[in-house]
């Protein structure tokens, strides 16, 4: 995820970014972006305005709601929509931010299903290929998501 830079952000044309949480932010299942994470989620925040940054997950609970609110104020947590693939959290990041889809990032781990809904919204997608990992107590859930993104790849591969 550390390879966006956010000063380039402006310069490709982004005004808004759409981030995942589980993977992108964090490893799955924790509640708070890693430490050099919510460093650069801060710059993102100064180079964009916080009001231009939505976290858009198929988890969104209200212990990230509360953090988001009391460490990234103005950030939102996308809630209440299909999950993704379906644009519809993306549509609603549009509203919400105010500019047009075409220049929202979506930021995801997932081909099928962040980088999906990106490309079925008219956003720009970002695959995230080193997701954020912790193996320690998180074994299995982990395990199952590297397959799954393992699975997507060869996916991708199979029909191009």
């Amino acid at each position: 995820m550390l390879e966006l830079k956010p000063d380039d952000l402006p310069l490709h044309g982004i005004k808004a970014l759409a981030l995942d949480f589980d993977g992108v932010l964090s490893p799955h299942g924790a509640d708070e972006p890693l430490p050099e994470v919510a460093e650069w989620l801060k710059r993102c925040c100064s180079v964009l305005g916080p009001q231009h940054v939505v976290i858009l997950s198929n988890r969104p609970t209200e212990e990230r709601r509360g953090m988001l609110a009391q460490r990234f104020p103005g950030v939102r947590l996308v809630a209440g929509v299909r999950k993704k693939p379906y644009p519809d959290g993306l549509n609603k990041t549009g509203e919400l931010t105010g500019v047009p889809l075409s220049t929202i990032l979506m930021a995801d781990d997932r081909l099928l299903t962040g980088c999906l809904a990106a490309l079925l919204a008219g956003a720009i997608p970002f695959y995230v290929r080193s997701p954020l990992v912790r193996l320690r107590g998180n074994f299995r859930k982990e395990l199952f998501f590297m397959i799954l993104r393992s699975l997507e790849r060869l996916y991708i591969r199979l029909i191009n």
